[in-house]
């Protein structure tokens, strides 16, 4: 599979390493989308790859697919222009707290027959929400995000304080860098509006910890995942970064679980 890649910071970084330098099997990213193409000149001999500035000549190049590995801003402006032409893997899932940007993606989709990809990100346990979902059964699904204080609020505490708690469609919207899990866990399951969320702010642990619990017919379930940061990158979750390298596997494995 001929990858091309949105962004250059520490996720893109990951994947250029790990997937060109240590050569995935059947794996290759050929082309990067980047916004400055001196600044990052140096990846094209490093990697291996393009380096483009126009979407346009991006999108026609070597790929079959493209992963977004920037923000939402970029998925809000570029992705309807990826869809009428490649599929696509996105990481900042965030975006789609826009209903407006969703039903536009699910109709190019429809239109143009390209796919969107949504990884996992920091979390878990979607394959069971949505099996546990299949017939529209589930009842209450609930995320509780503990954090590290100083990377929720400036001032100093000495115990753990509940910066939100509401639902995912509002958290998104005033936190937009560390709720992208709450969307990804709302479009698997019931939806923004019905999604519960409670976000803490820590000052005792110095890792991202993620609680998901999910009621319905099959049941109860409980998910408890603790983030190490990415290596090069502390404000990274590693788990969040494989999770794009293990969506580009599966998508490129015939033989399918769950």
């Amino acid at each position: 599979m001929k990858i091309g890649v949105i962004g250059a910071g520490a996720i893109a970084n990951f994947l250029f390493e790990k997937i060109n330098e240590q050569q995935q099997e059947n794996l290759r990213i050929n082309s990067v989308f980047v916004r400055n193409k001196e600044k990052y000149k140096h990846l094209e001999s490093k990697y291996a790859v393009n380096l483009y500035t126009e979407l346009d000549e991006f999108l026609d190049s070597d790929i079959d697919i493209v992963v977004e590995a920037a923000n939402i801003t970029t998925v809000e402006c570029l992705l309807p222009t990826i869809l009428k032409k490649k599929d696509a893997i996105v990481i900042s899932i965030g975006a789609f707290a826009d209903s407006t940007l969703l039903a536009e993606v699910s109709n190019l989709i429809s239109e143009y027959k390209n796919n969107v990809y949504l990884s996992s990100g920091a979390i878990g346990g979607l394959d069971l929400l949505q099996n546990a979902h299949a017939l529209g059964t589930v009842d209450k699904v609930t995320l509780t995000t503990r954090k590290p204080a100083k990377t929720l609020i400036e001032k100093e505490i000495t115990s753990e304080r509940v910066v939100f708690e509401g639902k995912a469609v509002d958290a998104i919207k005033l936190f937009p860098r560390n709720m992208n899990v709450s969307i990804v866990l709302s479009l698997a399951g019931l939806g923004i509006d019905f999604t519960n969320v409670r976000l803490i702010a820590d000052p005792h642990i110095d890792k991202n910890i993620h609680q998901i619990e999910i009621v319905g017919d099959f049941g109860e379930a409980t998910f408890t995942i603790t983030n190490n940061p990415l290596p090069e990158n502390p404000r990274t979750s590693y788990l969040a970064a494989m999770s794009i390298l293990g969506t580009l596997k599966r998508i490129n494995y015939n033989f399918k679980i769950g």
